[in-house]
């Protein structure tokens, strides 16, 4: 698998993770699971639009 699609699927993986934990956060009133969460899914994002930027770039 190229790193460029390696990194844009499990930045999906990280997002959906990290979309889990935000919501069992708020379900069970834990800000810090939730924060954990967001930061998680932030950081699948990220990943994603660096997989982006490498298919882009040839990689």
């Amino acid at each position: 698998m190229k790193p460029s699609t390696e990194d844009k699927a499990k930045g999906k993986v990280q997002e959906v993770k990290g979309k889990l934990k935000e919501q069992a956060g708020r379900i069970t009133d834990n800000p810090d699971l939730e924060d954990e969460g967001t930061v998680e899914k932030i950081g699948g994002k990220v990943r994603q639009a660096i997989g982006k930027i490498e298919k882009a770039a040839g990689a």
